[in-house]
């Protein structure tokens, strides 16, 4: 990646943001994530949260945005904002949807051997 880029793309990281990044890193476990989220953020910005997670998983799924406007909400151009994410962001949709996958197919494996 292009220097120049990289300074520009991270020009949003204070030191109030690294103290965030820190606290988040910190977090253990579901409950923890779920208590510390619902103090920092409002219903509203959870929800909007995960509704921005929603429609990426169902893009790596392939699903038609005109489906995935229809089932979230979301305008076509957060959508397609999300999608160019996915493609030319700092790669964290792909590395989360990677690990979702990856637990999908573990948690499947776990399964078939208990059955």
């Amino acid at each position: 990646m292009d220097v120049r880029k990289l300074k520009r793309e991270e020009r949003w990281l204070s030191g109030d943001v690294a103290a965030l990044l820190e606290a988040v890193t910190a977090l253990e476990t579901k409950s923890e994530a779920k208590r510390f989220l619902r103090d920092l953020l409002t219903e509203a910005e959870i929800k909007e949260f995960a509704n921005r997670w929603r429609v990426a998983r169902m893009l790596a799924d392939e699903v038609s945005y005109t489906r995935i406007e229809k089932e979230t909400g979301m305008s076509s151009a957060t959508i397609a904002r999300i999608a160019a994410w996915m493609q030319q962001g700092m790669g964290g949709y792909r590395l989360m949807l990677t690990r979702r996958n990856r637990t999908k197919h573990h948690q499947v494996g776990l399964s078939m051997r208990e059955g």
